[in-house]
């Protein structure tokens, strides 16, 4: 019984989800610090601590929605919406984890602090009301990513160029409005249900808002590798031969978005999908390579 609970426990933290805290390493990595062993440790820690926080929020959403939850076929799996966990155990836990985060990013940098606590604060708001507002719903998770880019450079003591903030926002627009899309579709007439803001999307208004943040994406990844001030930071204006890897993993995102019927969850596709997992190593190793 109790490794049955501990087990259910960990699926609620959704560990797979962690992947998106890694938005928190590129200002590390785009700086050329990737090498300095205190500063990746720094990182690293600020990594955790932004599971920790966004396991939590993860937790209290799935603790206030689980009613809707339970009308959602994969959803209503969930160990809090199929009632496998009380509620007053697995909200402990979430309070916990939040408060240990919190203090320790305080404990670590006050700046960070700040940020972590900003993540948290909006992703509670997000929870309670900005989850049913129409494109600042979307706007909301992209927040997220740009809290964890800016957490990053905090750490890692560096200013982040504007270009890796605009390509940031530009990519998460993207995953955002994809998750929506693939959760219009699959829900069908049960969308409302499920999740109230999807009433005021259809597929063809979200497909109009990808396409804006597919070019926005390529656009400003494109520039920022030719970009002047790029060219002079790394020395050199190789970066423009990643290029074709963000193109591939672009694509092959809306190939299983289209065709797969997959994007709901963007984590899963990026873990799960083995063309995708390996462009994305790839992408990694070809910039370290270029600016190390």
């Amino acid at each position: 019984m109790m490794r049955e609970t501990a087990h259910y426990i960990l699926q609620s933290l959704r560990a797979e989800q962690w992947v998106k805290n890694a938005f928190i390493f590129p200002a590390l990595i785009f700086s050329k610090n990737l090498l300095h062993l205190d500063l990746l440790v720094q990182v690293s820690i600020g990594f955790f601590l932004f599971c920790f926080a966004s396991s939590s929020v993860y937790i209290f959403n799935d603790i206030r929605d689980r009613d809707h939850d339970r009308e959602h076929p994969e959803k209503s799996k969930r160990p809090i919406a199929a009632g496998l966990l009380r509620v007053e155990v697995i909200g402990g836990i979430a309070f916990l984890l939040a408060a240990f985060s919190l203090a320790a990013a305080y404990w670590i940098n006050r700046s960070f602090f700040a940020v972590l606590a900003a993540y948290v604060i909006i992703n509670v708001l997000y929870t309670v009301r900005l989850k049913n507002i129409v494109i600042l719903d979307v706007m909301c998770i992209a927040s997220g990513f740009v809290l964890r880019v800016l957490a990053g450079t905090i750490l890692a003591g560096v200013a982040a160029t504007d270009w890796l903030y605009i390509c940031t926002i530009t990519i998460s627009l993207f995953l955002g409005f994809s998750k929506r899309r693939q959760e219009l579709s699959a829900s069908r007439e049960n969308a409302e249900k499920q999740r109230k803001v999807l009433a005021d999307y259809s597929v063809p208004f979200l497909d109009q808002m990808i396409s804006v943040a597919t070019a926005c994406t390529v656009m400003s990844y494109t520039l920022y590798t030719i970009s002047p001030v790029t060219v002079e930071r790394f020395g050199t204006s190789n970066l423009l031969f990643t290029i074709p890897f963000v193109l591939y993993g672009i694509y092959r995102y809306l190939y299983l978005i289209h065709q797969k019927g997959m994007g709901g969850n963007p984590a899963k596709a990026l873990l799960n999908d083995i063309p995708l997992l390996l462009n994305g190593f790839l992408w990694i190793a070809a910039v370290v390579w270029i600016i190390y």
